[in-house]
């Protein structure tokens, strides 16, 4: 009887321990992972992700299997997510992954990778290939790189989250990735390419502003493709 109290007792201290150590780590992904920090390893998996699915896309895939092969990852990344969040028992597999990519608040909830992958499929569906390159490539590369310069050079505050260097960041990217995409839809019109990316690219700058409480991985794809569509269709 005494040994099986002393074993219970063990269960319980390690137990407890486990307990801490979680616990103990949450605060700390809650003070050092929020959207004000620069969490690199995080913006550099987004960047990765998104320009090899465009370049992927680009250069040797049809819209068809593009459909396909992103349709299947993004239903497999879901089923992950589910995993994760559904059986703790799980934990210990995701921790080391989590503690670099995710920030503290997506700990216990779906990760941003998932609207990420969502607004990706969704704007493959529904836009031309040149749209589509144009608003994955802007979501790969001016979101994290506005983010970053914005938390490292941002003194000149817009808004609460936003300020004038994150938003240049952004708007210039933008406009330089139009440029490169498009200059093949407008190999002969220098004028028209011009016009067409700076109106675009500041539909989208200004969209960015606006801070919705949608995902703006989901967002920034659609609103950029849509903005292209409907320019090209006035001009």
């Amino acid at each position: 009887m005494k040994n099986d109290m002393q074993d219970i007792e063990k269960i319980e201290s390690n137990n407890a321990s486990e307990t801490d150590s979680v616990e103990h780590s949450e605060k700390k992904n809650k003070v050092n992972k929020t959207r004000k920090d620069l969490h690199l390893p995080r913006r550099f998996f987004h960047l990765f992700m998104g320009l090899s699915a465009g370049l992927i896309y680009k250069h040797y895939l049809t819209h068809q299997q593009a459909i396909h092969i992103l349709g299947i990852a993004t239903c497999l990344f879901y089923i992950q997510e589910q995993v994760r969040l559904k059986y703790p028992e799980f934990k210990s597999i995701f921790s080391k992954i989590n503690g670099y990519l995710l920030r503290a608040e997506e700990q216990l909830k779906e990760s941003a990778s998932m609207p990420y992958l969502m607004g990706m499929l969704l704007t493959i569906l529904t836009f031309p290939k040149y749209m589509t390159l144009v608003a994955v490539f802007t979501l790969a590369i001016s979101d994290p790189l506005s983010a970053v310069m914005g938390i490292i050079f941002g003194k000149t505050k817009i808004k609460e989250n936003r300020s004038l260097e994150g938003s240049s960041t952004f708007f210039i990217s933008a406009f330089l990735i139009h440029l490169f995409v498009l200059v093949d839809i407008y190999p002969d019109n220098n004028i028209k390419l011009v016009i067409v990316s700076l109106l675009s690219s500041t539909i989208i700058t200004a969209f960015d502003l606006l801070e919705l409480k949608i995902d703006d991985n989901f967002t920034i794809p659609i609103v950029t493709a849509s903005a292209l569509w409907v320019i090209t269709a006035l001009i």
